[in-house]
């Protein structure tokens, strides 16, 4: 059984940086796609990045391509390092899992996923 667990979310002042990590037990992650969403109060969950494991293609959402940063280590885990926050990034992080490698369309899709964790945390302060 896969399993996801999200971790670093915290209270940040605008400008500031953080780097969130997502943890995948259960099985190597070849072949695998990876992805990040966010959800604000009273706001769908969107998309945010997302990443190949194998070659490491990724892609963003135009609201954070200068500013946030994926990438992924042997040891199955995904990061996510967000520079420059503002308070519009204020959300819960979900880290998502996909056992295939996803064409660049279908990995902004949050329906491609189909293992999710529980989500972190982020707060920005103004």
């Amino acid at each position: 059984q896969v399993k996801l667990v999200e971790s670093g979310g915290k209270l940040v002042q605008a400008g500031e940086t953080l780097k969130l990590s997502c943890i995948v037990s259960g099985r190597t992650l070849g072949g695998y796609t990876m992805g990040w969403f966010r959800q604000s109060p009273a706001k769908e969950r969107e998309f945010v990045a997302a990443i190949r494991w194998s070659g490491g293609f990724t892609i963003y959402a135009d609201s954070v391509r200068d500013r946030f940063a994926m990438s992924r280590d042997p040891d199955n885990t995904v990061y996510l390092l967000m520079n420059n926050l503002k308070p519009e990034d204020t959300a819960v992080y979900y880290c998502a899992a996909r056992g295939l490698h996803l064409t660049a369309q279908a990995m902004g899709a949050l329906t491609s996923y189909d293992m999710w964790g529980q989500g972190t945390q982020v707060t920005v302060s103004s």
